[in-house]
């Protein structure tokens, strides 16, 4: 997956994102922790909370892709799998919680062959 299919007019696209993912942008906004009018109104999914709401996903998304085979297997384990070490949160809860970066970490030391 490349992200710069996400893109459009220099920001990620929520109807970009949503048409990849076989979803609605409810859907994406709801995975992502934001209201439906943060993908719906055009400033509001230009913000900047939103543009790295939707960074954040997209990352992790092209990250685990190549193993699992497809973006939409991707995007089902972010949304349902719960993450070693987490207390049974997902890849979703810790980016709606802004701790992207403990996925990033979790994602590295279980390729790298350890356990998270």
């Amino acid at each position: 997956m490349q992200i710069q299919q996400f893109v459009d007019q220099n920001s990620f696209s929520p109807e970009l994102v949503a048409r990849a993912l076989r979803t609605t942008k409810t859907e994406v906004a709801d995975t992502l922790g934001l209201t439906r009018d943060a993908l719906s109104r055009a400033d509001r999914a230009r913000g900047q909370k939103t543009q790295m709401r939707l960074r954040e996903m997209i990352e992790i998304l092209n990250r685990v892709e190549p193993e699992l085979g497809s973006v939409i297997a991707a995007y089902a384990w972010y949304r349902s799998e719960p993450l070693p070490g987490f207390g049974g949160l997902t890849a979703q809860n810790l980016v709606q919680q802004g701790d992207a970066a403990q996925v990033h970490a979790c994602l590295d030391a279980l390729m790298a062959g350890g356990y998270a």
